[in-house]
């Protein structure tokens, strides 16, 4: 087995941290999860456990990183109330369930036991389509960059609590639901999802300011799997009416390897089946119109390969 890793760290080495994809940590992963939950450790003995086999920093940081995802809960009640009393890492290993501050906090502890350089950056995020256009009261996400040297633009982020799964529209129940898509994200997609409250730590490209930010459509891990690199209409809520065409188009990276587009409306009991659309794709961007012949206020989801990426907020009227 520790052939296997040194194999995998010699090849991030020669290749560089940009051609990373999730194949190179399948390995990890599987470790892993091999260990379990390991319920009778603290975090330093889990620390220790989930980064001995490896030598190569990335990958200490990916078993971290998987480790809390695939182990620990968001807690509902405690995130709707933006709680903060049982956010110490031992506390999160001892519930096995916690808020954004609380995933954050853990993955910089078991980091710095692990000679990783990580810090927790507290910001905002958006979940549900209510969100789009309103800026909440307070801070309402937590996530952590982590360094590998000390060039700056080295630094990489890390969001282990939406990596875990997801809560529903009323922050009353979460679903568990491991996506690695939040590792050493790509920085542009990611700002499309996160802002936080101290600029410096906007690596890459992003919204100017929150306003903007939380004018931005939701997006899904399609974005990140795919590579999105911007999207048409820029602005989250659309108003249309029930004959008109509104035009929309994407720009991905792995455009190429897009053979279904498809949309959602609405959610809950009235959300339909999705539906396929024709759409053209050239020049690294797909192109599609839709006619919004529904009537009233609802979420427009827009899935490419049955994977989601965007979501509007659409309020369309008779015309």
């Amino acid at each position: 087995m520790r052939t296997i890793y040194l194999f995998i760290t010699l090849f991030i080495a020669s290749t560089g941290i940009a051609q990373i994809n999730v194949r190179q940590f399948e390995n990890v992963d599987l470790y892993v999860k091999k260990l379990g939950p390991l319920p009778l450790l603290n975090v330093a003995s889990i620390a220790d456990t989930l980064t001995q086999n490896f030598s190569d920093k990335t990958l200490k940081s990916r078993a971290i990183f998987s480790w809390i995802a695939n182990n620990i809960a968001l807690d509902p009640k405690a995130t709707r109330s933006n709680d903060t009393k049982n956010i110490k890492p031992e506390d999160v290993i001892l519930n096995r369930k916690t808020t954004p501050l609380g995933f954050a906090t853990l993955v910089q502890e078991m980091c710095s036991l692990s000679d990783i350089r990580c810090l927790t950056v507290d910001g905002y995020s958006r979940f549900n389509i209510d969100q789009i256009g309103e800026m909440p009261d307070e801070l309402n996400h937590t996530w952590n960059v982590i360094q590998l040297n000390t060039s700056p633009s080295n630094w990489y982020y890390v969001d282990a609590a939406k990596a875990s799964g997801s809560l529903d529209k009323k922050f009353m129940a979460f679903t568990p639901s491991f996506s690695d898509c939040y590792f050493f994200s790509e920085k542009n997609i990611f700002n499309f999802d996160h802002f936080p409250d101290n600029n410096a730590w906007l690596l890459g490209n992003g919204s100017k300011n929150a306003k903007i930010f939380f004018d931005l459509p939701l997006i899904g891990t399609g974005a990140y799997n795919s590579k999105l690199i911007s999207f048409f209409p820029e602005n989250g809520f659309i108003r249309s009416n029930t004959t008109k065409a509104v035009s929309f188009t994407l720009k991905l990276q792995y455009e190429a390897n897009i053979s279904d587009v498809s949309i959602i409306i609405g959610d809950g009991t009235t959300q339909s089946k999705p539906e396929r659309v024709n759409f053209t794709s050239s020049n690294g961007e797909i192109k599609f119109n839709y006619v919004f012949k529904r009537e009233g206020e609802y979420p427009f989801k827009i899935l490419a390969n049955g994977i989601m990426l965007l979501t509007y907020k659409i309020e369309s009227e008779e015309d």
